[in-house]
């Protein structure tokens, strides 16, 4: 198939795996900004990840949840096809096989070469790309990353906190940050310096809302330190005569010189006095960011913001990079999407995007997220969703849990998570206010979703799974048609009676079919359950898109 380019540029969410969706639909050069946070066991034993194995093992597809690659027929046949093809990043692998055998470590390194080969060449010559990693892999992955995108364009190991906890039992530190590994494609690139806001502390220093600070600070500046200039004098002062030690100006005289034209020099009455800046509290950028990020909380159970994703990132985290490596207009790249932080922040900010996910579960929770989030705001297409009977029955056919989760994304269900033998007869839930208000009780609609062939059986056990959870209704969701005694047993089950306005009575066993779906039906339950009054998937805070100026520090040198 060829590569997908259109004349005009669209958001879009991919569903399939990001290796081939890159290969075959990003053309080169097209990305201004990538920002990829791969699956990786950071909680798995650190010697299990290095234990000796041998590929044998039949090919685990990556499901949702399960944050880990292993090394299996498909890893050693990544790391064959990266090995044969020969260049900077085979030669790594290479190595990394001589220092770690095959273990899963090397599986996931050689799952990453071929997509990051792939992301340098869609990238363009002035854009940028973050990789967030866990600290048991993140030196491997900047070898690897020194070897596809230089090591002369590395800029930053970030280390963000994401842990304040301290208590710990254990023969280690604590690990509580993550890191993330800056780098850009040339040495032109774009970057947008970010500033945190002044401390309370600091904020008191001011008076009236401006502050007068040194122009000098300690240390002598002569023509070996590289920078003569500062330490060179002005107005007839000369720093070097200052101090116990010597001293040198904060920036260059010529820049002194700006500063005073502008008023911003205060020269003290007193003859002999050494002037000092004017620095206005409230014309301030704040302070400078640096390559340790304490200030951003990760996401946990009680926060607004949390979605029910295990691995979900805060937006300030994401608006962050997003901010400082792109401009409104560019395009951002997530090849590992997860529950859209990424693709959300930028549409915030004015910017375009691309995500990419192997699961159907991500791809319904963004896109749900994007609407409760933007509403009809945000315009974007989908590709590689079932879109027609073929190919749904392609998608059940290749893998069934899949296909359960399409189909409970069309209805804004909410799938459980599989446990061999212990989903007792669930495969996903909807769960509402019974009067759509807070104040209601929260009942459940169970369903039931069948790719193969279905019977009358399939019917009398939902109905026994509807009566031990006591919930207000089933819905069995089937790609065959059903059968008569099907449609007869779900109408002798009776009915639900709501308790909105007028008591209305709904069918307690649905039958819904893939086509019936296709064809706008829906599930016959009352309205609140499927829109305000439907707490199943938490609903994203609305959000506006942000008009945002790039603060500059007044002060370049400070």
């Amino acid at each position: 198939m060829p590569k997908f380019v259109e004349k005009k540029f669209k958001n879009t969410l991919y569903y399939g795996d990001n290796l081939d969706v890159i290969k075959r639909y990003i053309p080169d050069e097209s990305i201004d900004l990538i920002y990829l946070d791969p699956p990786f066991k950071s909680d798995q034993d650190y010697n299990v990840l290095f234990e000796e194995k041998d590929g044998s093992q039949s090919a685990a597809q990556l499901k949702v949840f399960e944050d880990t690659w292993h090394w299996d027929t498909a890893a050693a046949s990544s790391f064959h096809d990266v090995v044969t093809r020969g260049g900077k990043s085979a030669n790594t692998l290479i190595a990394f096989e001589k220092i770690l055998g095959y273990n899963d470590m090397l599986a996931y390194l050689s799952m990453m070469a071929p997509r990051l080969d792939e992301l340098h060449r869609v990238l363009k010559s002035t854009g940028s790309i973050y990789l967030h990693c866990d600290t048991a892999a993140s030196h491997y992955l900047k070898i690897l990353l020194d070897s596809i995108f230089g090591a002369e364009n590395f800029h930053n190991e970030i280390s963000w906190k994401r842990s304040k906890s301290t208590s710990s039992i254990s023969k280690i530190f604590k690990r509580s940050h993550d890191s993330i590994l800056f780098y850009t494609k040339t040495d032109r690139y774009t970057f947008n310096l970010q500033y945190k806001e002044l401390s309370e502390a600091s904020k008191k220093l001011y008076k009236n809302g401006s502050q007068n600070v040194p122009l000098l600070v300690s240390g002598r500046r002569g023509v070996k330190s590289g920078m003569a200039e500062t330490g060179m004098p002005w107005r007839g002062i000369d720093p070097n005569l200052r101090g116990k030690d010597g001293m040198h100006w904060i920036t260059s005289p010529s820049k002194l010189e700006e500063y005073d034209q502008e008023g911003l020099i205060h020269w003290p009455k007193k003859v002999g006095g050494i002037p000092r800046l004017i620095y206005d509290a409230d014309k301030s950028s704040g302070v400078p960011i640096s390559d340790f990020w304490e200030d951003i909380n990760n996401i946990n159970s009680n926060s607004h913001e949390a979605l029910g994703y295990p691995t979900q990132k805060p937006e300030d985290l994401l608006d962050r990079i997003i901010s400082a490596s792109s401009n409104k207009g560019d395009v951002v790249l997530d090849p590992f999407c997860g529950c859209g932080t990424s693709i959300s922040v930028s549409q915030k900010l004015n910017r375009k995007w691309i995500g990419i996910d192997v699961t159907h579960l991500s791809i319904a929770l963004m896109k749900h997220r994007l609407k409760t989030a933007f509403g009809n705001k945000v315009e974007y297409q989908v590709i590689g969703e079932p879109v027609d009977l073929p190919s749904v029955k392609e998608l059940a056919k290749l893998d069934r849990y899949q296909f359960q989760w399409w189909a409970l994304g069309l209805v804004g269900a909410r799938p459980i998570e599989k446990k061999k033998g212990k989903d007792k007869g669930i495969d996903g839930r909807l769960y509402f206010y019974s009067d759509g208000t807070l104040k209601g009780k929260i009942e459940q609609i169970i369903f039931s979703v069948k790719s193969g062939q279905v019977d009358v059986t399939h019917i009398r056990d939902l109905v026994g799974v509807i009566n031990r959870e006591k919930s207000a209704i089933g819905v069995f969701i089937t790609l065959a048609k059903p059968t008569r005694p099907m449609k007869e047993e779900a109408a002798s089950a009776g009915f639900y009676k709501s308790q909105e306005l007028g008591a209305k009575k709904y069918p307690k066993i649905q039958i819904l079919t893939i086509q019936e779906i296709f064809a706008g039906k829906r599930i016959n339950c009352p309205p609140f359950a499927l829109n305000e009054g439907n707490i199943t998937l938490k609903k994203a805070l609305k959000v506006s898109p942000v008009k945002r100026k790039v603060k500059h520090a007044k002060l370049d040198d400070f």
